[in-house]
């Protein structure tokens, strides 16, 4: 059992690899998803039975996975190696762990197809769901970045039915109509009617489809905010610069922000860690802030390093509203950290922290756990999501079942890229991607300051408008939109794609009790 696959057993998976990469943004393709995993169901259900025939099915999955993923995520090598040697490795550590997941996928379908004689689309469906939950749901390790349901966020009429079953209900329908054409394929191939195959794909592939254009047609919106998003432009190198990171941070966001003067605004807001001292328990910096929130009429939503007064635990990546006369309700503290940038998993961060109001935070910041709901000046709710919560859909969910009307996402995306055309990672265009199934999934409308963009807004229907241009001082006001849609997926979460694991689980079983029957006669 050879580890790298034999000349003959490679097109296929590598096909469905390249298929599923090109998937997702910034590319912006409508067929691959939902081709993608079809050449690697075909290689799978034509392996021979038993342990070599399985060992081949989890070596294709394997290959597919190490394609993917490896050219979904290159940017944790190529952007981050700025920062930290640990980028490479890093890389090739999650890249592994994500195809170790694939080759599991592989020897899945193969093995309960073998024991069940189930059809291939079926344990397509379940076990590839499993591998997207099983990846939402590892701790601090969770990573639920570009789930299969989120290649569809460039067509956001087509991602419609998310307000019913959530992101990964739509990874559902899209390894179903790929189960589907594998197994029209494979039947045509073996010379049989493809008919059945191909009627119940059409059926599988009219329902989401009609679904969304009605609720498209139909979701009324209304404005809940006028906001104005600030882009500082603050090269990564400059805000880790200790001894000029604050300046040239005030500098910035003072001239953007005195740009909305007299507008009449709800909410003026600024990115993750936009000020990079200690909030409030750095006085000066907080006068600054009330003076100018005072100056546009607005309170100001600021990132900073959570720390308070005399405060001796750890810092934390903090969200706070602040008007004229100061704080405004709590401060958020954001409560899903990246794993080993900004805390190094199963370590307490007290080992790893610098002083109050210092930036020597990496890998030592403290997890928050509270959820406030912020109000803007027209009395609008909000929930923040901080950085790549946005990838999180259960914190978001979380926001609008406590009576969210939109959504603010402040992020400093500069990790991923740098102003020249050759030194921007696909990252800059696949991290906001998640915020539009956000915004479907609870109906709401959101706005995203980032710190080098792309800042932007999105519609209830997960429309994005006023991008700004990426590496960029931007300022962009624009009207927030909410609904009064309180949506399945908002009151029962992912209950499909529960359902769907829970059937995984089943299956498993029943083909373990099916092979003890066999090895019984």
């Amino acid at each position: 059992m050879t580890l790298l696959p034999p000349r003959g057993e490679r097109a296929l998976p590598l096909l469905s690899g390249a298929l599923l990469a090109l998937s997702y943004p910034p590319a912006r393709f409508l067929i691959p998803p939902f081709l993608g995993l079809a050449p690697l169901l075909v290689f799978i259900a034509e392996r021979p039975p038993g342990p070599e025939g399985r060992w081949a099915a989890t070596r294709a999955g394997m290959v597919a996975g190490l394609v993917c993923f490896g050219l979904q995520l290159y940017w944790l090598a190529v952007a981050l190696v700025f920062y930290s040697a640990l980028a490479i490795p890093a890389y090739l550590g999650t890249v592994l762990a994500l195809a170790g997941l694939t080759g599991a996928f592989g020897w899945a379908v193969h093995w309960t197809r073998e024991r069940l004689r189930l059809p291939v689309w079926v344990p397509a469906v379940a076990f590839w769901t499993t591998l997207e939950w099983v990846q939402a749901h590892l701790g601090p390790l969770s990573f639920p970045w570009l789930g299969l349901g989120t290649a569809l966020a460039p067509f956001p009429t087509l991602a419609a039915a998310a307000d019913l079953v959530g992101a990964r209900g739509l990874t559902v329908w899209v390894a179903a109509v790929n189960g589907l054409v594998a197994a029209a394929f494979l039947r045509f191939r073996a010379g049989r009617s493809e008919r059945p195959a191909l009627l119940a794909l059409a059926v599988v592939v009219a329902l989401p489809t009609g679904y969304g254009a009605w609720r498209t047609a139909t979701l009324r919106m209304v404005p809940t905010a006028r906001v104005a998003l600030i882009q500082p432009n603050i090269p990564e190198e400059l805000k880790l610069d200790r001894s000029v990171a604050l300046d040239t941070s005030l500098t910035a966001l003072r001239a953007l922000t005195r740009q909305m003067r007299g507008v009449g605004l709800d909410l003026v807001v600024w990115p993750e860690v936009a000020v990079p001292v200690g909030l409030p328990a750095n006085r000066p910096v907080m006068a600054e802030i009330r003076s100018l929130s005072r100056e546009v009429d607005a309170p100001i939503l600021a990132g900073a390093y959570g720390v308070g007064p005399g405060d001796p635990g750890p810092a934390f990546n903090s969200a706070l509203l602040v008007d004229a006369s100061g704080p405004r309700g709590d401060r958020y503290d954001k409560r899903l950290l990246v794993p080993f940038v900004e805390r190094v998993p199963f370590i307490d961060p007290g080992l790893l922290r610098g002083g109050a109001g210092e930036m020597r935070y990496f890998g030592g910041l403290g997890r928050g756990h509270d959820a406030p709901l912020f109000r803007t000046e027209a009395g609008s709710g909000f929930g923040v999501l901080i950085c790549y919560e946005s990838i999180f859909a259960p914190l978001a969910r979380r926001y609008r079942a406590a009576g969210a009307d939109m959504l603010v996402n402040i992020t400093n995306d500069a990790w991923f890229g740098r102003e020249p055309w050759y030194a921007r990672t696909t990252a800059l265009w696949q991290h906001p991607a998640h915020l539009v199934m956000r915004a479907i999934e609870t109906r709401a409308g959101v706005a995203r300051a980032a710190n080098t963009g792309i800042s932007l807004f999105i519609d209830p229907l997960g429309r994005p408008y006023r991008d700004t241009p990426l590496f960029e001082p931007a300022v962009s006001p624009g009207i927030v939109y909410t609904t009064d849609a309180v949506t399945l997926y908002v009151r029962w979460g992912d209950w499909l794609a529960t359902l769907v694991v829970l059937g995984a689980a089943a299956m498993i079983a029943a083909a373990w009790a099916a092979g003890r029957r066999q090895r019984g006669h």
